[in-house]
């Protein structure tokens, strides 16, 4: 492979720049002295370049030069490198490979090892898994600067074998002047912390959330040489947010090495003085936000009652304003419209808030990051997420809590138009529902139509900006008038009030956004695999009550426009090709012969967990046993894919055989 004459240039210096501090030079010069003295026999002028390299490889110095080489190599084969002006891509190892020397010299990074877990006491009794036994297991995410990336999966073990490198970009062009490097005190301003998020994956393909951390990685400026370790302990999450979960050892290194290091007094003064400046924010927003219900309070008794949530508590039980978990997000060019992100959304996974044992609902509302990295998530993780991908696309998006029917609390999204049209966004379906207020007064009212959204009651709608109790005479939302600027409807908090505690950089506990990452899924590949699992399934099932199996290939591709014009509809509300689709089907079909479809969707890769619910539905189960004359049978398995590797899943069974009287 070779390189650009400006890349060798960088290698050539990144080498040099490595050789210098490792002093190279000097070792071999001692070396060279050491030799010439003890093994130059009288009778020779001169060492020869084998003698020489043969002393320096038995003393161990070349050994020494290539393993520091692999400070810069190793870690980037590990890592998920990324642009800070475009969401992260997850690259495959050979792409990655091209990127060892995609280092810029005049910038600076934090490398980040994390070098083995202990203390996991909860796999203290799994066995290690033999070669090739699938196995439960965890990864690493981590978040920094708009940077994302993800650990190699490692078995779950009571001391998990973790042993990767992150190479984090922490000059940004957002720091002055992008020509010079980030010195020490530049560096010590930035609070953005190092999300990590530790995911546990089962053999199923099942993910959970074992722990959220924020690690505070500035402790290296004062570092001697600029290279600290670190001892992390992960705390569980939810219910369980007080409880150790492991050890991880982290290993923090400037690079290139700092030419003059803080004192540790100077660090610990300047996070002291942010962790004094935050609670004080946090303060003045918590007696201000008291003050704001005891007025509403006054407004009406029944406002006792409503779902006017102010905070939340996030996965490390951490009670947050509501606003903070909302913000303008710009999917890039991952995702084209509004209707294409609330389909991105939906076909994320939806999961309650696990809880030990009865007592209701536990509430958790997860940091971004969280709930991108596992997956799923509650119905308020998915409405946050839609409301800040709304809001980077230009509308004025708001998230609404209330309740469904039998009063079940709720979370959704809602736009308000120009022209004053209220449209409300289910998270969870991707559905979308005008909004018109009725009047119970007028006589019209009864013979209105029942509104087809499932929402019953609201108490407050919010924003990354606002936060409005709802206090209208009834929290029914059929009757609801969403004129938000109209105070005697809707009680405002006061904006200044909000950034001071919601607002980008307010405070350092706020949790940065993450960008979206493409996904890594092939879809052809994926739907090849889930329609031949499927096939076998199909035909082992068919086996089982004595029938046989014959496939139609034809058949089955003629199914592809159908579920392709279904995800088109899905993401667009139009409905396209299904003319084409039925006129194809009337042809494959001889005279005197009977075509059965049936078309599922999920939202998950796993072909037995899918024929299973298949096998549920009596439609379907009519199709996979179906007996008659000349029976041919066809799946068809479609995969459509969406950012942070969600992807909607199409299945359709067919069948067509001779009609007998």
């Amino acid at each position: 492979m070779s390189l650009p004459p400006e890349k060798a240039s960088e290698l050539k210096q990144l080498i040099h720049q490595q050789l210098s501090k490792m002093d190279v030079h000097g070792r071999i010069r001692e070396i060279l002295a050491e030799t010439i003295r003890e093994e130059l026999a009288p009778d020779q002028q001169q060492l020869s370049t084998e003698d020489l390299i043969k002393a320096l490889r038995r003393r161990g110095i070349i050994d020494d030069v290539m393993k520091e080489l692999n400070f810069v190599t190793d870690n980037v084969d590990q890592e998920l490198p990324s642009s800070p002006k475009q969401p992260v891509g997850f690259t495959d190892r050979q792409s990655t490979l091209l990127k060892k020397t995609n280092i810029d010299p005049t910038r600076r990074y934090l490398y980040l090892q994390v070098l083995g877990g202990k203390a996991f006491l909860e796999h203290l009794q799994e066995p290690e898994p033999l070669p090739g036994q699938a196995c439960s297991t965890f990864t690493l995410c981590l978040h920094f600067r708009n940077q994302r990336f993800r650990s190699k999966p490692v078995p779950c073990a009571c001391e998990p074998d973790f042993h990767d490198g992150f190479l984090l970009e922490v000059h940004r062009e957002n720091l002055g002047d992008g020509t010079r490097m980030a010195d020490s005190t530049t560096m010590l301003s930035i609070s953005d912390p190092v999300h990590m998020v530790l995911i546990k994956t089962d053999i199923f393909a099942e993910t959970t959330l074992v722990a959220s951390y924020f690690l505070e990685w500035r402790s290296v400026l004062g570092s001697e040489n600029g290279v600290t370790n670190l001892t992390v302990e992960l705390m569980g999450v939810g219910t369980e947010s007080k409880v150790s979960v492991g050890i991880l050892n982290i290993k923090l290194e400037m690079y290139p090495p700092l030419n003059q290091t803080l004192s540790q007094e100077v660090v610990n003064t300047q996070l002291a003085l942010e962790r004094q400046k935050t609670a004080e924010k946090e303060r003045l927003f918590l007696v201000y936000a008291k003050q704001w219900w005891r007025e509403y309070l006054q407004i009406r008794p029944s406002h006792n009652s409503r779902l006017v949530k102010i905070f939340a508590q996030d996965e490390n039980g951490i009670n947050r304003p509501v606003c903070s978990y909302v913000k303008p997000l710009r999917a890039g060019r991952l995702l084209d419209t509004p209707r294409q992100a609330a389909r991105f959304v939906n076909v994320l996974g939806y999961e309650r808030a696990p809880v030990i044992g009865g007592g209701g609902k536990q509430e958790q509302w997860c940091t971004l990051l969280a709930f991108l990295c596992r997956n799923k998530g509650d119905c308020e993780d998915h409405a946050n997420l839609l409301c800040s991908l709304l809001l980077g696309y230009g509308l004025e998006a708001f998230v609404c809590v209330g309740t469904k029917a039998k009063g079940v609390p709720h979370a959704w999204v809602m736009t308000c138009g120009t022209d004053g049209t209220i449209t409300f966004w289910e998270s969870l379906t991707g559905h979308r529902y005008l909004h018109k207020p009725t009047s119970p007064d007028e006589p019209s009212a009864a013979e209105q139509p029942k509104p087809l959204y499932p929402y019953r009651t609201i108490g407050c709608v919010f924003n990354h900006q606002m936060f409005l109790g709802n206090c209208q005479p009834s929290d029914s939302v059929e009757s609801c008038v969403f004129d938000l600027n109209d105070e005697s409807k809707w009680k405002p908090m006061s904006e200044e009030a909000v950034k001071s505690v919601c607002a980008p950089g307010a405070t350092t506990s706020l949790p940065p956004f993450p960008p979206l990452c493409a996904s890594t899924i092939d879809a052809s590949v994926t739907s090849n695999e889930i329609e031949m699992q499927l096939r076998l399934l199909v035909s082992e099932h068919r086996k089982d009550l004595g029938l046989t199996t014959v496939w139609e290939d034809q058949l089955s591709y003629l199914l592809s426009p159908a579920l392709a014009s279904y995800e088109f509809e899905r993401t667009t509300s139009i409905s396209a090709g299904n003319e084409e689709f039925q006129d194809a089907i009337r042809r494959a079909v001889p005279d005197g012969h009977t075509f059965k479809g049936f078309p599922i969707h999920f939202v998950y890769r796993n072909a037995r967990r899918a024929f299973a619910t298949c096998l549920r539905s009596p439609f379907c189960e009519e199709i996979i046993c179906c007996r008659g004359d000349q029976v041919r049978l066809a799946v068809r398995v479609r995969v459509f894919t969406y950012p942070e590797s969600a992807c909607a899943v199409w299945i359709m069974f067919a069948c067509k055989y001779r009609s007998v009287l």
